[in-house]
């Protein structure tokens, strides 16, 4: 970022402004309206820009510029079209040390116009260093239609109380938790909807009843998906840029973490096999402590939380502690996973049904019906079972499961590193142990997978070389 993206309190400050064209106008217009005097220097002035300016206690004047016009200037804008004149402007400025902005021409600029969204008291800037001010104006329309004028309303009323809420709750933490609940909440929806006196009212009877002292949090059991941050759904990331604290898996990709709130508590609760950073009772506990301290939690899961990612046990424990929480899915990784390998989980001419199965098993394989998973016309998913491929292998063919069965492994699937290995249910394993794909991974058995070869879509690597072998396994 070559800019900081300033805005200038321009309150009674004193601005210059060399040039009297339109586009002299339009500068002028902005100066005014954030308060500043403005004295105008150029031959020829529009009449319009006079009129505005010496509306707002600013002067023109016609003739020459001269350095001696920068004498207790707060910052100076060049609009004209003498290169040479803007040159000198940008020169004196920045020997007096005056923020100098000279139109179209980013290297003599310290500064920079951003495009406005003006909702005042909200004013949102965006800027794109001066390398495409089109581009910014275009975002700028965008951000328009988004955000109602109503925020404008709601800026204001929030801050004629935000002395009062101060006083209530001494803690930065549960001020920011009794804000976030205002303007996301029914007071907001009064105020979007005209209706700002009732706002007003159900603003000021929130603070009284508060009790900054006794205030139980809540927690967020988040579906992450697979890896991918675009298969978020919208609740998902709202969430997560309003919790306090996070905790997060090992399936749980970097850059799904990376769009959690910047100053939320990190925590990483990870387990691997054999090696748990954590027990599950002590990630409950946890939980609990963080929400009754009155603490936002979010609970962030890969995939679903409640496809093999014991949700239901953690919910079980916040319920006894009558700790409230959100429940909101994620992209299951056999979806996902499957779809970014170009393997349809279904198909009219090859399944019917999906099994979804744990591979990560207490006895290796005793505790799976293969008599069940062996059934044709079906596609069996293997959630954590790269370990105990073999096994898997071999008690599906000796359950009856043809060993000429196609079979899959998907790694890292839908993250640019995805990798895609298939061949049968004789062969998986010996190919996996010269491949040593790598975990996070599905195992997908079934006729679908001849698919992939088709219709794999996704990753350079996948599109280069469906069904991926590496060199030497074949």
């Amino acid at each position: 970022m070559d800019y900081l993206p300033l805005f200038f309190k321009l309150e009674n400050r004193s601005a210059l402004l060399v040039g009297g064209g339109q586009v002299a106008l339009r500068k002028a217009t902005l100066l005014t309206r954030a308060g500043a005097r403005v004295t105008v220097i150029a031959h020829q002035v529009e009449p319009a820009l006079t009129e505005l300016v010496e509306q707002n206690g600013g002067q023109t004047i016609i003739g020459e510029y001269h350095s001696g016009l920068l004498d207790d200037v707060y910052l100076v804008i060049a609009a004209t079209d003498d290169d040479q004149l803007n040159e000198r402007v940008h020169y004196d400025a920045v020997a007096r040390h005056i923020p100098v902005n000279v139109v179209d021409n980013q290297p003599l600029c310290t500064f920079i116009f951003p495009a406005i969204v003006d909702r005042s008291p909200i004013v949102i800037g965006i800027s794109s260093g001066g390398e495409s001010p089109v581009l910014a104006r275009l975002l700028r329309a965008k951000l328009e239609t988004w955000i109602p004028q109503g925020y404008s309303r709601l800026g204001r009323l929030v801050g004629q109380f935000r002395q009062q809420v101060k006083e209530t709750f001494t803690s930065v933490e549960r001020r920011r938790i009794f804000w976030e609940k205002v303007l996301q909440g029914q007071i907001a929806e009064k105020v979007f909807a005209g209706r700002d006196s009732e706002a007003r009212t159900l603003l000021e009877s929130a603070i009284e009843k508060a009790d900054p002292e006794h205030q139980v949090g809540e927690v967020y059991l988040v579906g992450g998906g697979p890896g991918d941050p675009e298969l978020l759904t919208f609740k998902a990331l709202r969430l997560m840029q309003q919790a306090d604290v996070v905790l997060f898996d090992q399936l749980v990709s970097p850059a799904i973490v990376d769009l959690c709130r910047r100053d939320a508590d990190r925590v990483f609760v990870g387990k691997r096999r054999d090696n748990h950073t954590l027990p599950q009772e002590g990630i409950n506990e946890l939980l609990v402590k963080y929400a009754l301290q009155g603490r936002r939690v979010l609970r962030l899961k890969g995939g679903d939380p409640f496809i093999f990612g014991r949700g239901g046990e953690e919910l079980e424990t916040l319920k006894q502690h009558n700790i409230p929480f959100q429940v909101v899915p994620g992209i299951t990784a056999a979806s996902a996973c499957s779809t970014y390998a170009g393997i349809p989980l279904t198909h009219r001419d090859y399944a019917q049904s999906v099994k979804l199965v744990t591979g990560q098993l207490k006895n290796r394989t005793s505790d799976l019906n293969f008599d069940e998973l062996v059934h044709p016309n079906q596609t069996i998913v293997f959630y954590m079972g790269l370990h105990t491929l073999p096994e898997l292998c071999e008690q599906l063919i000796a359950h009856g499961k043809p060993a000429e069965t196609p079979a899959a492994i998907v790694s890292n699937g839908t993250r640019a590193e995805q990798k895609v290995l298939t061949g049968t249910l004789d062969s998986l394993s010996e190919l996996q142990s010269k491949a040593q794909l790598p975990a996070p991974a599905l195992i997908i058995v079934g006729e679908v997978v001849l698919l992939h070869e088709n219709l794999a879509w996704f990753g350079e690597d996948v599109l280069q070389n469906h069904g991926l072998i590496l060199p030497d396994a074949e």
